[in-house]
């Protein structure tokens, strides 16, 4: 795989929940991290996305908030 985003997070996939047209996706890249992401269904069904199986969160951003209570 070659891209140009330098935030790729290696994991695996532990849950995938599908909505009408949007599909959570969660990744567990270790040390108790786990990120979501919200792609389509489609997109999970062309990646072939499975749970257990290994996948990458990339990450591409112009801005990063932080926010405190």
């Amino acid at each position: 795989m070659k891209i140009s985003a330098r935030n790729r997070l290696k994991g695996k996939i532990t849950d995938i929940v599908k909505g009408a047209t949007t599909a959570h996706v969660r990744i567990d890249i270790g040390n108790g991290i786990v990120v979501t992401s919200s792609i389509t269904n489609e997109a999970v069904d062309e990646l072939g996305l499975e749970v257990g199986a290994s996948a990458y969160a990339v990450v591409k951003a112009s801005d990063v908030m932080v926010a405190v209570d």
